[in-house]
Order: structure tokens, then sequence, then C-alpha cells
């Protein structure tokens, strides 16, 4: 493919005066320049040519032409294209949505007003969805799986918010837009969060811009959004993070992103969706004047009923006269009845009163008996008895034990082998260290130890002789 610019084109004529050198081209007017592209571009596609890709930015416009780009798939390429309404079908009209993938067939060529290539298609088939469309569609599957697109989760807008929190662009349309609605509708306190609405970095912004105003208290609302665009330019409300993050976020959001016909994930995620920015700010702030208007039809409901109210009840109040007759008379009797009620009155309360101030009077001496510093006087004086009763016990229980240790004392001295052995008494022991009790315990010749009072005696028995036990001790002793 080659383009031709050597056909010079037609020159204005110079004034006599011009001089200009020979070596030097004569440059061309924009114009110029655009008729030569298109005329070369034309001349290279005589005829037309079929070209596939993916829809983008599809838009009807008024005329009935169909405006839209055609992206590929694989590279990053794209052409604008524009289908004339004279071959425009409404199966057509109905195909160029964007995601779709379509083949089309026309001829390349370049719009002068804009200097913007573009392809002038008189036929389009339909090839299936594009790759963008069917990667939406599957997130879109996925996120609704997990329910972030149910309808139970979405939250009721606020009536009278304290802060309606916007995120979007600081330099586009959509602050102005609900700003101004705002304002018109009764004013209301507007804090702009900027974030980046397209791009690489507009994923991450949008996130950022969404989490520093839920850590603003004071807001009850957020509008996110942007201006229209091409499919391109929406994409980063198809984000996951995006989606995630509106359908995580604490207070109601509602979504006003792109125009009418623009539809992305994040108006499924979010609690409200506004067709565009005025119309969500007409959503979140109350409208003032309707509802002053709505105030005074109230205001004159009431003062109807209240007028028709007393008009009943005067009516009401004549006949009740016409009964009644004299009403001085019907004055002094209830007057009468009310004295005699109010002097019952009176002293019944006197009687009452005196009651319960007695009532009171004993229940503040209970109180005051079990006031802390009362208890606490009276468990004192209790321990005090406790302690002096115990320390009377305990003295008498040790005197009662010393005199008892005392007794057993002199008992077991009494007892005592020492205090025998001191009357002149002896001990005899085995060497075994058994006591010798009766004359078979031991044999003549056997060695024998003696116990005295202050000594020990070592012998040898030379005979053993037999006392009867029955007759006197000082009897004639029986030798073996």
């Amino acid at each position: 493919m080659s383009f031709d610019f050597s056909a010079p084109p037609p020159t204005p004529a110079k004034p006599p005066d011009a001089k200009r050198a020979d070596d030097e081209p004569r440059p061309l007017t924009v114009a110029e320049l655009d008729r030569a592209i298109k005329g070369a571009i034309e001349e290279s596609f005589a005829t037309a040519v079929w070209v596939e890709g993916e829809v983008t930015g599809a838009r009807p416009a008024p005329s009935g032409h169909l405006y839209f780009c055609l992206k590929d798939e694989v590279e990053e390429a794209a052409i604008d294209v524009v289908m004339y309404r004279t071959n425009v079908t409404p199966r057509m009209r109905a195909l160029c949505v964007d995601g779709a993938r379509l083949r089309l067939r026309g001829k390349p060529t370049l719009w002068a007003p804009r200097g913007r290539l573009q392809l002038i298609a008189d036929r389009l088939q339909a090839t299936g969805r594009g790759a963008l469309l069917e990667a939406i569609e599957r997130l879109k599957a996925k996120l609704a799986a997990e329910g972030l697109f149910a309808a139970e989760r979405k939250r009721a807008l606020p009536g009278e918010p304290r802060v309606i929190g916007v995120v979007t662009s600081a330099t586009g349309a959509v602050i102005h837009d609900v700003c101004r609605v705002a304002f018109r509708r009764g004013g209301a306190r507007i804090l702009l969060a900027p974030a980046q609405v397209q791009g690489a970095s507009a994923v991450e912004s949008i996130c950022r811009a969404l989490s520093q105003l839920q850590r603003v208290a004071e807001v009850d609302v957020i509008v996110i959004g942007r201006g229209g665009g091409s499919a391109d330019d929406l994409a980063a409300f198809n984000e996951e993070a995006i989606v995630r993050a509106v359908a995580a976020c604490r207070v109601p959001i509602v979504s006003a992103v792109g125009h009418d016909v623009d539809v992305t994930l994040v108006d499924f995620a979010a609690d409200a969706r506004a067709a565009t920015p005025s119309q969500a700010a007409e959503m979140v702030v109350p409208d003032r004047r309707a509802r002053g208007e709505l105030l005074q039809r109230t205001r004159m409901h009431l003062a109807r009923a209240m007028h028709s109210r007393l008009a009943h009840e005067r009516v009401a109040h004549v006949r009740a006269a016409r009964r009644l007759g004299d009403p001085r008379l019907a004055i002094a009797s209830h007057q009468q009845t009310l004295d005699d009620r109010l002097g019952r009155l009176v002293a019944r309360v006197r009687t009452t009163v005196s009651r319960r101030r007695d009532a009171l009077t004993q229940t503040e001496r209970r109180l005051a008996l079990f006031h802390p510093r009362a208890v606490l006087a009276r468990e004192r004086a209790e321990l005090i008895r406790l302690d002096t009763r115990l320390g009377t016990l305990w003295n008498a229980a040790f005197a009662r034990r010393a005199a008892a240790l005392q007794r057993a004392g002199a008992r077991l001295d009494a007892y005592s082998p020492l205090k025998v052995l001191a009357r002149g008494y002896a001990i005899a022991t085995r060497d075994d260290g058994r006591a010798i009790r009766a004359g078979g315990d031991v044999t003549p010749g056997q060695r024998i130890h003696v116990r005295v009072r202050d000594a020990r005696l070592d012998a040898v028995v030379d005979s053993v002789e037999a006392l009867d036990a029955t007759a006197p001790t000082a009897g004639t002793p029986r030798r073996e």
C-alpha cells in the first residue's frame, strides 16, 4: 500500500511583488493534506474489504447513522466505523452493541473535518460475542453466584443524609452536575474523593477513594460515577476489585456510571443505579421545595380539620347549654360537690402523707441499722466480745490442760521405775534385756544384770529357789 503526494494542488495567484526561492516547496494547507490523504486511501482500497473485530463505544445517533469503534481482540489496534442510515436495518442496529464480535464490509477513508481515519461500512454480520464481553459475563456470573448482586443486600438510601460522598474525577462534569442539582434542591454537604475514572490506575484510585470516604463517620451515602464514554472508557467499572469494594462499602452507594444505555458490573453491586449523575443527585438530596409544599398542604389539611372539629364542638356546646338550662345552678352544685370531694381528698392525702411519713421514718431507722458504719460498729463490738470470750475460754482451757498435764505428770512420776528403785527395789534382766519375772526365766550359772537406784550390777545365778506363792514371804524357801 502506497500513498502518492506528488501531484501538486492548485496554487492561488501570487502578487506580483511576492518573492520566494525556487528550491523551497510551497506548504500545504491542512485541508489540502486531508484531501490528498483521503484520495490516496480511497484509491488504495478501490474495492470493499471485510474486517472482523469487537465493537466498543456503540452509540445511537439521532440521524439514524451507526457510530462505533471496531477493536482488534489480539493486538492494540482499533478503527472508527460509521454505517449510514440507508444501509442500516433493524437487525443490524440490534447486533451493533458493545462487546459484540462483527464482520464488516466497507471502505476505509479519511474524515477531513477531524482528520480521522474511519471505515464506511455497508454490511455487517454477527460472529459471536467479543472476548471482553465474554470475560465480563464470566465475572458477572461468578459475583452473582457469591451473592454480591442479590436484591436482599440492597440498602435503602437515607432520607436526610448529613454528608454525600462523591467518587469521580475532580475535573469532570460529574461533580459539577451533582453540586448543581444538590444546591438547586435545597443544598447539601458534598465531600469529593477525587479519583481517576479511566486508565491503568483507575481501579486502584477508585478503591482508595472509596476507602477514604468510608473513614469519614459523617458520610451517609456515596455516589460513584463518571460521564459517558466508550466501553474502554468504562472498563474500570467492570473490574472485580471495584465491584467488591462497592459491595463491601459500609454506607449505601448510588452508581451513576455513563449514560442510561451504559451498564457496568458496578451498577449491579450498588444499592441503587442512576441513569445520569444528575439523577443520582436527585435520588440522594431531598427536595426542600417539595417538602415545603408537602408541609404547606399538611398545614392546610390540619387547619381545615381543626376548623371542622371546632364547628362540631360548638354545635355540641350549644346543644348541651340548652339541655343544661341556667349554668350558675349547675356550677354551684358542682362546686359544692367539688368542695366535698376536695375536703375528703385533703383528709385522705393528709392521712396518706402521715402514714407514708411514718413508714418512711421506720424505713430510715431500719436503714440506719444497716448503714455501713452501724454495721461495722456492731460487727466490731461483736468481734471484741468474741475476742474477749475466746481469750477467757482459751485461758480456762489452758488452765484445765495445764492442771491435767500436771496430774498426769504426777501419776506418771508415781509409776516411774526410778521411784520404785528409790524405795530399795531392784530390777533384774537377762542378757537379752528381758526382765526376770519368775524363777523359771533363769537357770543356775546364767549371767544376769541387776539395776538399783544409782547403779547396775552384773551377777551370776548360783541357784534358783522356788517360793510358794500362797505361803507367807517369811516361810522357808525351797531349793532346787
